[in-house]
């Protein structure tokens, strides 16, 4: 029973974080600085969207500033068997066809002074589907994670150089997983054809800040530092256990009994400094470096509360402090229209060693594009693209039994597709 029982602790555990696909927090939400690579992201201001990245920007905008923003995330992921493997089925297709968001942004100048806004946007998580009878379902077969924050802001300006700003942030969580249960574990031959299945899901809400300083240099030159608070989810539900016929599982699973199930997850604090230099009339160059904390993530804390007793465990996920790097331009080719350009880097939040199929990370490079367009004297209009390039990531597990979960996912890369439009007011 202590042998099934860790096993399911341990697959939840794992589960809730292969939602980030790579370990990267996104920075894409279908706003102008996507085109960027996160270049600058602390610095410019030039949409109310920068109170995400830094709440202190909105003081930089005049009057009221609403923006509206979508964005899609297409995948090309897919595993690949290599001769270790023990595991039969298919290799799981494309786990992330697409995933569609959006967000809400607006900004209001009470004096030449003081400024409030809100967002509402959606910058962390993704979800993946697997095929059912893939060969690594055991694993996992779906995962989504989906964090949607919440954040009215208000910035000052101390001097007409200095700004501050401070942003409380309410987070919606939502967790969900599946993955097949092995009817034949701890049985010889294969006496069960049909497999199991369990599911767990629940919704959290976390709380937050942002707060952020904005610093004009001189004319041409602006300086952005800006500070994101940990979230703290508490997902609690009764997994959900369907079609076990092996009668050493069901005999542990019933005396596991399993009343409340609780996975604790932090959205990791981060760290960005950022900065903006109008090198003439027609460009402007920018650069960012971000600190993100994805070793709080790592000991995932698991709690069982049941008729037999009180359990708690963590599961040590082996993840590791992140760092990103990014350049970028941009190209004021005529009054109405502006190109933005960016690369950038994130270190990975995984070594190649502990790399697992539910959580395929890697390093990853962002090449990035866009183009904004000013419609009308107060409407403006952007389009971006970018390519998160992942690699070639290996990937070998093995369960309690022996059995080895052994291949690789070759040339892996996201495609983030958005735009948005700023009314101005």
């Amino acid at each position: 029973m202590k042998t099934t029982q860790s096993l399911i602790i341990l697959a939840l555990a794992g589960a809730g974080s292969q939602a980030f696909a790579g370990g990267i927090d996104l920075y894409e939400a279908g706003q102008e600085g996507a085109g960027l690579a996160n270049a600058g992201s602390a610095a410019l201001a030039t949409d109310p969207s920068v109170l995400m990245s830094n709440p202190a920007g909105i003081a930089a905008l005049k009057g009221t500033q609403v923006t509206l923003t979508g964005q899609a995330i297409f995948g090309g992921l897919g595993f690949d068997r290599d001769s270790d493997n023990d595991f039969g089925g298919n290799e799981g297709g494309n786990p992330l066809p697409i995933l569609p968001g959006s967000s809400f942004f607006i900004s209001h100048e009470l004096n030449d002074r003081a400024s409030i806004g809100f967002g509402m946007y959606g910058n962390f998580g993704l979800s993946v589907k697997y095929d059912d009878d893939w060969a690594g379902r055991y694993f996992s077969q779906e995962s989504t994670l989906i964090g949607i924050s919440m954040q009215p802001t208000f910035a000052y300006k101390f001097t007409d150089d200095l700004s501050v700003g401070i942003g409380p942030r309410l987070v919606y969580g939502y967790y969900y997983t599946k993955m097949a249960i092995d009817n034949n574990a701890f049985l010889p031959g294969d006496p069960f054809q049909q497999e199991g299945r369990l599911q767990y899901k629940d919704t959290d809400v976390g709380t937050g800040v942002n707060v952020g300083v904005r610093y004009q240099l001189n004319e041409r030159t602006t300086l952005g530092l800006a500070y994101t608070s940990k979230v703290k989810m508490e997902f609690k539900d009764s997994p959900s256990v369907h079609s076990v016929r092996n009668p050493l599982l069901n005999l542990a699973l019933s005396r596991l009994d399993v009343d409340e199930l609780e996975i604790d997850m932090n959205i990791p604090q981060t760290a960005t400094l950022s900065i903006a230099h109008q090198l003439n009339e027609q460009w402007t160059l920018l650069s960012s470096v971000n600190w993100q904390d994805w070793s709080d993530f790592a000991d995932i804390g698991v709690s069982v509360d049941s008729a037999a007793g009180n359990v708690s465990r963590a599961v040590d996920r082996k993840y590791q402090d992140t760092w990103h790097l990014s350049v970028g331009a941009q190209n004021q080719i005529s009054p109405k229209l502006r190109w933005n350009m960016g690369l950038g880097y994130d270190s990975s939040a995984v070594k190649d060693k502990d790399r697992t199929v539910d959580n395929p990370m890697n390093d990853a490079w962002r090449l990035a594009t866009g183009l904004s367009y000013q419609l009308a004297e107060d409407t403006d209009l952007n389009l971006n693209y970018t390519l998160v390039w992942l690699g070639d990531m290996d990937v070998q597990q093995t369960k309690r039994n022996g059995q080895t979960l052994s291949g690789s996912y070759p040339n892996s890369a996201l495609h983030i597709v958005g735009g948005g439009v700023t009314w101005r007011f």
